[in-house]
């Protein structure tokens, strides 16, 4: 793994919600087994606290609905089940991330109605207000979100690295293949790579 500057690099965790990585979430049926049983959480936290000990910047990327969902466009199967299922609306305990991933003082958590954490948001203002280069990812589902928002960042200029055990898809055949799409990118390393390089 390339050398890591702490101050110029933020983790950002994509759709930490109960209503993705939990079993009773409206997609916890896809995601939450996969996540369970590769303890990825515990992964994806173990990278967060280590970016906020060496100074980075824990940034959470969330998805939440205005009541009656004006702000939803259900032009795909998913979305169309989150207005049918009445998911992901603001304040719902379950649209919360999730207890494991708490954000602390000074962590960022940005809200989106769409697929990825940079359209229609401020990350990037937010990101380069840090002075944040690298952006490390982890987060569900990595065939999904997390490469949307990676390719993203790649078009932002940002060095992305994807943290690839605290990541999820729906099948391990799934998070594979986009690890291998998302290593011709940027790098793909493991949470205890990253912890020993900012530790570093």
């Amino acid at each position: 793994m390339r050398e890591l500057d702490p101050a110029r690099t933020a983790v950002v965790g994509v759709h930490w919600q109960h209503e993705v990585v939990s079993p009773d979430g409206v997609f916890g049926p896809f995601f939450a087994e996969q996540v369970s049983r590769h303890n990825v959480a515990s992964y994806a936290a173990r990278v967060a606290a280590a970016v906020r000990a060496g100074g980075g910047l824990v940034v959470y990327s969330r998805v939440a609905y205005r009541p009656g969902y004006p702000d939803l466009i259900p032009n795909t199967p998913s979305f169309a089940m989150v207005r049918e299922r009445q998911a992901f609306l603001e304040g719902a305990p379950k649209a919360r991330i999730v207890d494991e991933l708490t954000p602390q003082v000074g962590d960022v958590v940005v809200t989106h109605v769409r697929l990825t954490g940079f359209f229609g948001t401020e990350l990037d203002t937010v990101l380069r207000r840090r002075g944040v280069e690298t952006l490390l990812f982890t987060g569900v589902a990595t065939d999904l979100s997390v490469t949307g928002t990676v390719f993203e960042a790649v078009n932002h200029g940002y060095r992305p690295v994807v943290v690839s055990d605290a990541c999820a898809a729906a099948t391990d055949e799934a998070h594979r293949a986009s690890l291998g799409t998302l290593g011709q990118l940027g790098e793909v390393v493991t949470a205890a790579e990253v912890v020993d390089r900012l530790a570093g």
